[in-house]
């Protein structure tokens, strides 16, 4: 494959990532319906995920757990290379800079004597 095409390539799936995953348009010869589809899984993918590694967040959140993690989830697609323990702290730094929530406690740990 030639550096070109190779381009052309990473161009077309950068384009496909970003109607999945920060609401772009579908590129040509893709079903605006499907990728829509599948955009919704993997936001409820994301946040299911969010949801088991950090789930005081959610709790605290209750009802507005699902809201504000879309609206953060849709602001701030994941970097390439990115893990979801950095995505789930990420998500409550931005509660706590929007006043969703407090700044969590420190947590001192005691070990056995």
């Amino acid at each position: 494959m030639s550096d070109t095409a190779r381009d052309r390539l990473a161009d077309k799936q950068a384009e496909l990532l970003r109607a999945l995953l920060a609401g772009g348009p579908a590129p040509a010869g893709f079903d605006q319906r499907a990728l829509d589809v599948e955009a919704t899984a993997l936001l409820a993918k994301r946040r299911r995920v969010v949801a088991q590694i950090a789930p005081e967040a959610a709790g605290d959140l209750g009802d507005r757990f699902v809201p504000l993690f879309d609206e953060y989830a849709r602001a701030h697609p994941r970097r390439d290379g990115s893990r979801a323990r950095e995505d789930a702290a990420a998500f409550g730094e931005w509660l706590v800079a929007r006043g969703e929530t407090a700044a969590p406690r420190r947590r001192w740990w005691r070990f056995g004597r």
